[in-house]
């Protein structure tokens, strides 16, 4: 039985067409449709419900430590206030999940997960700590919304007052915001690659906050969005998602996450199978579409009439008025500029090798 978020019954009253996601029943898409939700973003304003997402707590005399030794990025001279990215790897080098902490307090660090992966990272989490420590889940408390767009700092700052109460950067957060009353953390984040923040509520708290948002928003044209326009916002901006560009085989290193991972550290739990690897022999690229046709996941990648590789995500882009793909190639072929073909049930489609990301704000 999927979960439902405490918006459930505001996105049904929207006009939200709800499907299974992650074990939740979220919108996919609105009336207004996936085209113009995803347009809202990259030239106005949208809010999603990301109540759906797994916040982790850990804290303690040995919570840097733990973190540390768990995660792949280097906690240690971060300051409270900020937020890194960091890869959870399995002893292999392969990846659990991908996540977000933020730093609360000198021993308090807020880990926010993959809602699919909340149960699973948990228990792998709880299974490594060794030192002296709390963790909790604290996933059910919590509401989340992401606002994005470059007309989203004028919605905030309605909704706040004062430009100078929101997060300054990027990956920096404030504590303490009140919005329609409710008290907020607030962060410069998001997983679109537009500008944009990441409001987390008290779950009782997360509907007020969202209709505020709404109300706010209709003189800067902000639309609610669902997970269709979510999908193609972060595959323009080649953001990669666990289950496509990652999974438990893949290596930080050949999905192209290296500046999450900090192969100097000491020691942390896959730095060794990483190492096994040695360097990377297959690495994600990016794909212009030049042919007729959009490329999903798992369609064979041809080179020369000979099969290399597999697309991991593919869509058309709303924004940049064209189809694109993420895939794995060996990494002697990942050349930008290098021509490919793509198989998409069974007619071979051309494509291109392009940087990455496709869109950059």
């Amino acid at each position: 039985m999927d979960k439902r978020t405490p918006l459930y019954e505001t996105h049904v009253e929207l006009g939200g067409k709800m499907v299974s996601f992650g074990g939740f029943e979220m919108p996919v898409q609105y009336p207004a449709g996936v085209i113009k939700e995803h347009m809202a973003v990259r030239e106005a304003v949208g809010i999603f419900d990301v109540s759906h997402m797994g916040e982790l707590v850990i804290s303690g005399p040995d919570a840097l430590s733990e973190l540390n030794r768990i995660l792949t990025n280097d906690f240690t001279n971060m300051q409270v206030g900020r937020i890194r990215y960091s890869v959870l790897c399995n002893e292999n080098g392969g990846c659990v999940d991908d996540l977000i902490v933020y730093k609360m307090a000198e021993d308090k660090y807020l880990l926010v997960v993959n809602a699919a992966n909340t149960d699973k990272d948990r228990e792998w989490i709880k299974a490594q700590i060794k030192g002296n420590v709390d963790f909790n889940d604290i996933s059910e408390t919590v509401g989340q919304i992401a606002i994005q767009g470059p007309k989203s700092k004028d919605v905030m700052t309605k909704l706040v007052g004062d430009e100078s109460l929101l997060p300054e950067k990027y990956y920096w957060f404030t504590p303490y915001v009140t919005i329609a009353g409710v008290q907020c953390l607030v962060s410069q984040t998001g997983y679109t690659g537009s500008f944009g923040y990441e409001v987390y509520t008290p779950a009782e708290g997360v509907v007020t906050v969202w209709n505020a948002m709404l109300e706010a928003g209709k003189e800067f044209g902000l639309l609610p969005c669902g997970l269709g326009a979510r999908d193609t916002l972060r595959l323009e901006a080649a953001m990669p998602l666990y289950g496509h560009e990652m999974n438990d085989d893949i290596s930080p290193l050949e999905a192209g996450l290296d500046f999450g991972v900090k192969m100097n550290k000491e020691d942390f739990i896959g730095k060794s199978g990483i190492e096994a690897k040695g360097e990377p022999k297959v690495k994600r690229v990016g794909i212009k579409v030049t042919g007729r046709g959009i490329a999903r996941e798992h369609c064979d990648i041809y080179m020369d009439g000979e099969k290399v590789g597999e697309t991991t995500s593919g869509t058309h882009c709303p924004f940049l008025g064209y189809a694109v793909a993420m895939g794995y190639v060996p990494t002697e072929k990942s050349d930008v500029g290098t021509k490919l073909e793509i198989d998409v049930r069974g007619r071979r489609i051309e494509g291109e090798i392009v940087p990455l990301p496709f869109y950059k704000r």
